[in-house]
């Protein structure tokens, strides 16, 4: 049965996945804090049977009671359970199937079927099939070095649950952008990218702030200093090459202009998760200056696009053109085994 949760800012969650309960509840009993524990281990462990591990703890708990009441010592208890832990993992071993690392066929479907099995008490149960091809897909296409982190979940309303698509990249969702951005193009290929944690846009003076001048011409100096500055930033960017420029911090409507003059794509605002995802398929690293950007802080991949996804179209307001309604993609296929995977669901939330 699927659970409604809102917390405190209004957020609503609706899940089965006892991991998800137990993280979004405000736990305060130590006994029930332990459990959580237990299932939040099993989540990063295993990633499945977090509500089993829960279950099963909460009646051991259970049957003990009687005996601590009974004013049996902890110590006796505890060995009890650890020779019990020995005959329940040697039975384990006795009945476990070998897999065949040799047979790659054999080993596909046996973590297809372990994928399904996971897959049968969430909300796709239904498209089960579907979604353990997909994600042994994802997870086979990592190589040993990259963790299972790097594979991505980008969340899109509209479509059908089989137009969930994988992408053997980085993607991310379209982040919001000023007048100018459709003049940039959309496709590169073999680009060199840009990760920033620079803010390219003009910052408003502050309430407190405090500026005498005694002549036009000073004002006018400080202006022309704060548009040097930001021109500056925006030109060694575009002189190191890079074709594509993604930050962690805003990009305003000037820079957005610049880039679209140049035949430059930008986004601001990326979500720190993308970028580190985007450094570790692409190389490069990211920069908090723009004053060394060379080749060797630079990434590069096969193939950068900004893909339409979604069962809507794009209204016509810039507000609503960064909504969830367009919910455009942007794919950076990259070549070799340093690739991530991101699995895009659109009608899944």
């Amino acid at each position: 049965m699927d659970k409604l949760m809102v917390d405190g800012r209004g957020k609503a969650t609706i899940s089965n996945d006892g991991a998800t309960i137990l993280k979004l509840l405000d736990v305060v009993h130590p006994a029930a804090k332990t459990l959580v524990d237990i299932a939040r281990s099993q989540d990063a462990e295993v990633g499945d049977g977090t509500t089993s591990v829960t279950l099963l703890a909460a009646e051991f708990l259970k049957q003990l009671k009687a005996y601590v009441e009974e004013g049996l010592h902890p110590q006796t208890i505890i060995r009890a359970f650890r020779t019990a832990t020995n005959l329940a993992v040697s039975k384990i071993k006795e009945i476990a199937v070998s897999v065949k690392k040799d047979d790659k066929q054999e080993q596909r479907q046996l973590l297809e079927k372990c994928a399904a099995t996971a897959l049968n008490s969430k909300l796709i149960a239904g498209e089960k099939g579907f979604f353990s091809k997909m994600v042994v897909d994802a997870v086979m296409s990592l190589d040993e070095l990259l963790s299972l982190k790097m594979i991505g979940i980008k969340k899109v309303q509209g479509g059908a649950l089989e137009d969930s698509q994988l992408v053997t990249g980085v993607a991310f969702k379209k982040t919001f952008s000023y007048a100018g951005f459709e003049m940039q193009p959309k496709r590169y290929e073999k680009p060199k990218i840009a990760l920033l944690n620079v803010e390219l846009e003009l910052k408003a003076e502050k309430d407190n702030a405090e500026v005498r001048v005694k002549s036009v011409e000073d004002y006018q100096a400080i202006v022309d200093a704060e548009w040097n500055i930001l021109y500056d930033k925006l030109e060694k960017i575009y002189q190191s090459g890079a074709k594509v420029v993604l930050s962690k911090l805003p990009i305003g409507d000037v820079a957005t202009q610049y880039f679209a003059d140049r035949d430059l794509f930008c986004a601001g605002r990326v979500q720190e998760e993308d970028l580190k995802r985007t450094m570790m398929a692409c190389g490069g690293s990211i920069q908090t200056s723009v004053g060394a950007l060379t080749d060797d802080v630079l990434g590069q991949c096969e193939l950068f696009e900004e893909v339409q996804v979604g069962g809507e179209s794009a209204p016509p307001s810039v507000e609503q053109f960064s909504g969830v309604l367009l919910s455009p993609l942007y794919r950076l296929i990259t070549a070799g085994t340093r690739g991530t995977s991101t699995a895009h669901i659109p009608g899944w939330y």
